[in-house]
């Protein structure tokens, strides 16, 4: 049985990743598919309290930051995703496979998209499943 959210939050420190700024081509409109366009990330992993506390205050007994940053640039670089919802589903399923990340919460942001709104978006949360 997975845990609720609220047993998941009381077991997890959260790290988090705010206003990730990449250039990404994405987009289901013509004039989004000519060049790339800012995309703004934001997440958060949920990792239980034994892999997220440190004994020797060494980088390798925590969840690395570049981790999610890299996982994020690698996946805008394999090209051009239409939608949003497509692109949150495989960066948290990525982001997920951490063996150490229990829990996240992702979004994405074009804030270019329209003149009259400071952005659209989509945000996903997942939680680990149990293995069977």
């Amino acid at each position: 049985m997975n845990p609720t959210l609220e047993q998941l939050v009381l077991q997890c420190r959260r790290i988090f990743l705010r206003d990730y700024v990449l250039p990404a081509q994405i987009g289901v409109h013509s004039f989004e598919k000519v060049q790339a366009q800012r995309v703004v990330f934001n997440v958060d992993l949920y990792v239980s309290y034994e892999h997220s506390t440190t004994v020797n205050d060494r980088l390798h007994e925590v969840v690395d930051y570049d981790f999610v940053r890299e996982v994020i640039a690698s996946r805008v670089r394999e090209g051009h995703v239409e939608l949003q919802e497509t692109l949150c589903d495989d960066l948290a399923a990525r982001l997920l496979a951490h063996p150490q990340v229990q829990a996240v919460r992702l979004s994405s942001c074009k804030p270019d998209v329209y003149p009259d709104c400071a952005g659209v978006g989509v945000e996903v949360f997942r939680i680990k499943s149990e293995a069977p």
